[in-house]
């Protein structure tokens, strides 16, 4: 389906944008509505086409959350558990939901669904399970939100959203209207709070995991970048200065893409054993012996990977190759979100760019430059070609922007 505005830990207020030209009056959507049927584009750049956005009815929900304190755990060396608490419930709602077709979106320390009514007691049970796994798996506080995309429009927002084709086989929602900053911020005063389920309780995580290798930059860094809306910001300045910032990254070698075209290698199934392990509940009394099949489990894959050796249907080599082209390293939600490989020179000029820009009241902005990325995976099937992949950057990524972002007028 955080990249969300809860990419973030800022609070909707002065620069969050209300979009009314984007038809806030719409107060609902008359018409049945299907996310299935929202067109696809397949040109990362028509974000900024807001022809290309829908509006969601006000029956449906914002289904949101994210670690609290993200950025002092990626300070202590916890980035990988933030980023598998953020993909958490991403994973959970796919497996209960399963041939659901919902929008959502990964923020780095969490993540947002778009809900219709018909489901919404299903991830109101999975959000509260998330938050207890996470808060017992994990040891990260994360809060959690369901609220109703009404309520959005009744504090003068809007939400709309449009599907951006990464791949053939995988596409990821995008955002516009200011509903989802709205949302966060609601999340964040403790409104429409999911209390976490009875101690024990865990979601189905079939398919989660953070097995590769970090990716160093090719030749530069990795820039994890966000870049929202200034008060009162002339529109279409705006999303010029968004466009050139794309084009920026467009220009860069491999137009920006973190990972190699043939994969992230695979990470020793020694690496993050215990903490995974922990993780599944495998490391008291009898489940050492859960733990030791894990361990066998991932040599197994492991060696697969290294060598490329098919094993009946699988095709490790397929499979990297579709990771490398399904990943999710560029979001929309009124403001950019992209974690991008580029040289120095590239990001010096992103970022003169965008101090001139917020100089000008267009934007305001976080970045942070890092050496690598990593990504977090949702594979429920390794036949299929429809596993996605989030990235971020090796060093907080998102959440240091964040935090950057935060600390900005």
């Amino acid at each position: 389906m955080p990249a969300r505005h809860a990419l973030t830990d800022v609070e909707a207020g002065p620069g969050s944008p209300t979009c009314p030209q984007m038809g806030q009056a719409e107060a609902s959507v008359s018409v049945p509505f299907r996310y299935a049927d929202v067109p696809r584009f397949t040109r990362f750049s028509d974000v900024l086409d807001e022809t290309r956005y829908v509006p969601v009815p006000d029956t449906w929900w914002i289904a949101l959350c994210d670690v609290v304190m993200s950025t002092r755990a990626i300070e202590d060396g916890r980035y990988r558990s933030v980023n598998i608490a953020g993909a958490a419930l991403i994973t959970a709602v796919k497996n209960a939901l399963p041939g659901a077709d919902l929008p959502f979106v990964f923020g780095g320390d969490g993540a947002t669904l778009l809900v219709p009514p018909e489901h919404r007691a299903t991830v109101e049970a999975v959000l509260a399970e998330t938050v207890t796994w996470v808060r017992e798996a994990l040891g990260l506080d994360l809060r959690a939100a369901l609220i109703p995309v009404a309520a959005v429009r009744e504090a003068g927002r809007d939400l709309r959203v449009a599907r951006y084709a990464a791949s053939a086989h995988v596409d990821y929602a995008m955002f516009s209207g200011g509903g989802l900053a709205y949302a966060d911020a609601a999340m964040k005063r403790g409104l429409h709070a999911i209390p976490a389920a009875p101690a024990g309780a865990k979601p189905d995580l079939t398919g989660l995991s953070c097995r590769f290798e970090a990716v160093p930059a090719r030749d530069g860094l990795v820039l994890s970048l966000i870049v929202v809306p200034g008060e009162g910001a002339d529109r279409e300045a705006l999303l010029a200065t968004l466009g050139a910032i794309l084009a920026e990254v467009d220009a860069s070698p491999g137009m920006g893409r973190p990972l190699p075209e043939s994969g992230p290698p695979m990470r020793p199934p020694w690496s993050g054993l215990v903490a995974d392990a922990r993780a599944e509940g495998t490391l008291a009394g009898s489940g050492l012996l859960r733990g030791a099949a894990m361990f066998v489990t991932r040599g197994a894959a492991f060696a697969l990977f290294s060598l490329g050796l098919p094993f009946g249907r699988f095709s490790p080599r397929r499979y990297r190759r579709r990771l490398a082209a399904n990943a999710d390293f560029r979001k929309y939600d009124d403001g950019l979100r992209l974690t991008v490989a580029c040289p120095v020179a590239t990001a010096d000029r992103i970022e003169t760019r965008l101090a001139l820009a917020q100089e000008a009241g267009l934007v305001r902005y976080g970045v942070h430059r890092q050496d690598a990325a990593v990504v977090t995976c949702v594979s429920p099937s390794v036949l299929h070609d429809d596993h996605v992949h989030f990235v971020d950057g090796a060093d907080g990524g998102y959440a240091r922007a964040a935090a950057m972002l935060k600390r900005r007028p």
